[in-house]
């Protein structure tokens, strides 16, 4: 089995201090394991270009020593098969094993860049394929481009057909402890077998490697059936444990809403805000709609007021939310309006999809409650992945805290907000991203507008450059 890990990152190097594996060591770096040995080196490594590949051979004598009380196959089969060569849970075991500090996201030599998304291109030799469309379900939603080249039966009889396994190639810019983490769950998800016995604590395991993306993963439920090899018993128990995980932070982000109401209901910034991305809306004339960060749905329902629209959708992290969302909806829509709207469960960072072609993307007052080095995979998902003709982003004005009625001195509208910018913090990012991914910019402020401080919520309207919109 053979893992490489690329970068273009300046300097590329910098990779070693991020694997805490050196790459100008004079011999490679071994790793023992119960089952055989890994080997880490780098093929290359130049300040343009860094590579690090992670080789494991097994030996069959241990493994079949070490089999578990669920072997299966007559005895010759413990020698003569493919699972030293194929991608599996040995290469995920691996992983953890010679990687282990940078799994756990630290650097003690550049801990911020343990934090910072990088460019990165992986490849892993003969990856089980149970279908081309599950592996490409896996990886895309992460923010990857997904490459696989099958592997021929035999080279010299091409009639032969193909394998069931493939060259995988991933390409993004993430941190490395989260494409480790997505390795050490989505290879053993796609084989569908573990080397070892499967009980309730890999449950633990799956949720501490799943932690931050699994539970608004589009295939959670398919990956932790497969990580879990199909025992309904296990896998019902770990996604009752990510939705028990997912709402006990809405309980949390529903009582900081309640808050931030509070603050706001005396000047209506909500209804104002609500308004004001629908007059963008409604000039460009645009006919499909996606609200990035729906909550339980109000900007939906008022957008389905909007009959240019044809197809609205609604993506949240919180399935909790969407089905508050999908309860007042049921009450209150005709079903042709029915027919309009989707809820679906998502989010922001990660590439879905099924928002293919929709044509305009909002996100309203969320970006505030992402990590700042999360902010990265927001930028790409939306406006690398999806690319809408039109993208309305708003967030709070800082500057204009200092008018909100009953908001303490330095405090942020929301507990949950990682940030709050200023109207020129905002510009810097909003260009930089209109000039890296082919947009215009332009600014409006929503409430009113203070001649000092501006108004309390600013809004970025990106439209492509290249006339589509």
């Amino acid at each position: 089995m053979l893992l490489t890990i690329s970068t273009t990152h300046s300097p590329a190097t910098d990779l070693g201090y991020l694997l805490h594996k050196s790459p100008f060591a004079e011999a490679p770096h071994e790793v023992s394991l119960s089952y055989g040995r890994a080997h880490v080196f780098y093929p290359e490594a130049t300040q343009a270009r860094c590579t690090a590949a992670l080789l494991v051979e097994l030996d069959p004598i241990a493994l079949v020593r070490g089999r578990g009380p669920d072997g299966e196959g007559a005895p010759l089969a413990h020698y003569v098969n493919d699972r030293p060569y194929a991608a599996s849970s040995f290469l995920a075991v691996a992983i953890g094993s010679a990687f282990s500090s940078a799994l756990g996201g630290r650097s003690r030599e550049r801990p911020e860049l343990a934090e910072t998304a990088i460019p990165i291109e992986v490849r892993v030799s003969s990856v089980r394929v149970p279908t081309e469309a599950m592996v490409r379900s896996f990886f895309e939603p992460l923010g990857y481009a997904v490459e696989l080249a099958l592997t021929p039966i035999d080279a010299t009889f091409p009639e032969w057909g193909t394998a069931r396994t493939a060259t995988l190639t991933l390409r993004g810019s993430m941190r490395v402890r989260d494409l480790l983490a997505h390795l050490c769950v989505l290879i053993p998800a796609l084989d569908g077998e573990t080397h070892y016995w499967v009980g309730d604590d890999e449950i633990e395991k799956l949720l501490r490697r799943g932690e931050g993306w699994l539970a608004a993963h589009p295939a959670r439920e398919t990956i932790t059936a497969r990580y879990l090899r199909h025992q309904k018993r296990l896998a019902k128990i770990a996604l009752a444990r990510l939705v028990d995980d997912e709402s006990a932070e809405t309980d949390d982000v529903e009582a900081k809403d309640r808050e931030e109401d509070a603050i706001e209901k005396p000047i209506r910034l909500a209804e104002k805000r609500v308004e004001g991305v629908l007059e963008v809306v409604r000039a460009s004339g645009l006919r499909s709609l996606v609200d990035l960060g729906c909550g339980s749905g109000g900007f939906v329902r008022a957008a389905l007021k909007e009959k240019q629209l044809e197809r609205i959708v609604g993506v949240d992290v919180s399935s909790r939310a969407l089905a508050i969302a999908d309860a007042r909806m049921e009450k209150r829509l005709s079903e042709s309006d029915r027919a309009r709207v989707s809820m679906l469960l998502g989010s922001v960072l990660y590439r879905d999809a099924r928002l293919d072609g929709l044509e305009v993307a909002t996100c309203i007052e969320v970006i505030e409650h992402l990590d700042r080095d999360r902010l990265p995979f927001f930028v790409q998902n939306v406006f690398g992945a999806m690319r809408p003709k039109l993208v309305i982003v708003t967030t709070p004005n800082v500057e204009a805290n200092a008018k909100m009625p009953g908001l303490p001195v330095g405090a942020f509208r929301h507990r949950d907000h990682r940030f709050e910018w200023t109207r020129a913090e905002l510009t810097v990012f909003a260009v930089d991203v209109a000039r890296a991914h082919g947009y215009d910019v332009r600014f409006a402020g929503i409430g009113d507008d203070d001649p000092i401080v501006g108004a309390p919520t600013q809004m970025a309207i990106f439209a492509r450059a290249d006339g589509a919109s």
